[in-house]
């Protein structure tokens, strides 16, 4: 099928075409989304190789100066997620610089950035300790380990086009666990904006650390860091999408440098190599791989996840389609690289993607061109950073996880659906109290036992007439519905299975029980059926023979021909009535009403 043509651009990759009005500004993919599905690109393993060979010069200029801006953000931000991942400064650097420079070759979205992310930095660091018995070499490495199991998880994902996994973490665990996390992100950060080491231990026993030991506060500490902090929260208010935190490094760098504030007890951040690690794959054993297995499976959910909200959201705003197993195939490649190149696992990065937004990002050319700027800093410039304060890092830490406590998102939980509310909760304390993985673990588990729970006990409506017609729709939902004398009808809205059965076949029986004087007709409408399983067919019939057996009929009716195949084929078709594809629940009810 031919992509469509309008006056104006075809997006490659994408399928659509836009209009370029007078100011430049592209009004992306105007079309619909269905059209998407024709571009053959959408379906290579290299999307890039594809649209590159269309790329317009005139979207260079946007690209180019959204990698200026999102380099200029992602300096620091890889800066504290290393510090938050108990690794070293460059392990962040590394990590974004080479996950940047192969993302883009093999991602679905042109806004998506990749980088290191707090969550992700924060579970390296509170799960590795243990495992690296205190070796900081054996810890990197590790950390690098980690990133080539998520790469082989995420490719492996990819071949199994496994993207519908992502919908098992709902928005609510995440919710939850943001919210968790940027808590437990403000208990391990407060002691070092006030000069002071804290402990390494959950929410509750960091933040009791932090109270008892306030005595100890560094003046100069909490002065640089405060100073920083305000700065960074102006900057988010009057300056949106700007490289804030880098003018906050540069100064906290020459305010270090020329107050000394070494002397008076400030730590800063020490020694950045300059120059390119040794590429290799990291010193693990085999044995260490089990170990780590598990932590890897959390990092690609939580990465995963976060890429495919962060697709969906752009794919909602500016149209198109997003590919979540090609996103699988962009983090393998990614954190293949990072792994590779001594870093830590990386993904996609919501406040980061903003950033490349706004910044006026056409294509993921962009990540590319970020990755080069952040090239050139490790091989020329890193060793400035060595004199960057603690506190001031601590500071720009804090205001980038701020964003994840979303109390608005519980807020409208708690009103919106209690039970999707516990489930946030769960994973809320879960992380305060028992770390990052068993958190969003806890969540999950919830999660999937209330869908469970609800698949177990389907909504079986109750039946009414529409006044003035021939149709028929749940009366509890539309009280108006005229009840049809000596008539119950029943619709279970769910496929038939041998875990929810018996809940219908209850919520049946106990109706038709209740009702007095005892009805003389019961119709089950199947139409919302699409499957009936083995156990169920023969459920339906034992039920169908109780109720002839007390002098009800039972009519069963609007089969889906699956529905019928099954029925028919275990006989059980007489004993429900008849089965066919003709006849309506109207159909029975008015041939019960002229035959009195």
């Amino acid at each position: 099928m031919a992509t469509p043509t309008t006056a104006g651009r075809t997006w490659p990759g994408c399928g659509f075409t836009f209009d370029l009005d007078s100011a430049g500004k592209d009004d992306e993919c105007r079309f619909s989304a269905r059209l998407a599905r024709s571009e053959k690109s959408m379906n290579v393993p290299i999307p890039a190789l594809t649209w590159l060979r269309n790329y317009d010069k005139s979207w260079l200029r946007g690209d180019v100066v959204a990698a200026i801006t999102l380099a200029a953000y992602l300096l620091p931000a890889a800066l504290g997620d290393a510090s938050l991942a108990n690794l070293p400064p460059e392990a962040g650097l590394y990590a974004c610089l080479f996950g940047g420079l192969v993302f883009w070759l093999f991602c679905s979205s042109r806004h998506t950035a990749i980088t290191v992310t707090s969550a992700i930095s924060l579970l390296i660091g509170a799960s590795l300790g243990e495992i690296a018995g205190g070796d900081t070499a054996r810890f990197g490495a590790l950390a690098a380990g980690t990133a080539l199991l998520v790469a082989a998880i995420a490719f492996v994902a990819w071949l199994a086009k496994a993207g519908v996994i992502v919908n098992f973490i709902s928005e609510s665990v995440m919710t939850g666990f943001k919210c968790g996390v940027a808590l437990f992100l403000a208990s391990t950060q407060l002691p070092k904006l006030f000069g002071f080491h804290g402990e390494h231990g959950s929410f509750w026993v960091n933040s009791g650390y932090f109270f008892k030991h306030l005595g100890e506060t560094n003046a100069a500490s909490l002065a640089i860091g405060g100073i920083a902090l305000a700065l960074l929260i102006l900057g988010k208010i009057f300056l949106k999408h700007k490289p804030v935190a880098l003018l906050v490094v540069i100064g906290g760098i020459v305010a270090s440098s020329a107050l000394a504030l070494a002397t008076h007890g400030v730590k800063l951040l020490g020694e950045v190599p300059q120059g390119l690690p040794g590429i290799g794959l990291p010193a693990i054993q085999w044995s260490d791989l089990n170990q780590l297995l598990p932590l890897a499976i959390a990092c690609f959910l939580l990465g995963a996840v976060e890429t495919a909200a962060i697709g969906r959201m752009f794919t909602a705003k500016h149209g198109g389609r997003l590919d979540a197993n090609q996103e699988f195939l962009a983090l393998a490649a990614a954190n293949l690289a990072a792994g590779l190149g001594r870093g830590f696992p990386v993904s996609g990065g919501m406040s980061q993607s903003l950033v490349n937004e706004g910044g006026g990002a056409r294509t993921p050319l962009s990540t590319a061109f970020a990755g080069g700027f952040i090239l050139v800093v490790v091989l020329f410039f890193s060793h400035l950073l060595s004199a960057l304060p603690q506190p001031v890092l601590a500071a720009i830490v804090l205001v980038a996880v701020a964003g994840l406590f979303q109390a608005s998102e519980l807020k409208h939980l708690w009103h919106a659906s209690r039970s999707e509310f516990v489930v946030a909760a769960a994973a809320l304390l879960g992380v305060m109290t028992s770390g990052l993985l068993r958190g969003v673990m806890i969540g999950a588990i919830i999660s999937l036992v209330q869908l469970l729970r609800r698949a177990a006990n389907p909504h079986v409506a109750f039946l009414g007439r529409i006044p003035g017609t021939r149709r028929f729709s749940d009366r509890e939902r539309h009280a108006g519905n005229e009840l049809i004398p000596g008539v119950l009808i029943f619709r279970p809205e769910a496929n038939l299975v041998y875990f929810n059965v018996d809940s219908v076949r209850d919520t049946i029986a106990d109706r038709v029980r209740a009702e007095a004087p005892p009805p003389k007709l019961v119709i089950i409408d199947l139409s919302a059926a699409p499957h009936v399983d083995l156990q169920s067919a023969h459920t339906l019939a034992a039920l169908a023979d109780e109720l002839t057996a007390a002098s009800i009929r039972v009519h069963v009716v609007e089969t889906r021909s699956s529905v019928r195949e099954r029925l028919r084929g275990e006989g059980l078709d007489a004993r429900l009535g008849g089965i066919d594809r003709f006849t309506s629940v109207a159909d029975v009810v008015y041939s019960v009403q002229k035959t009195g």
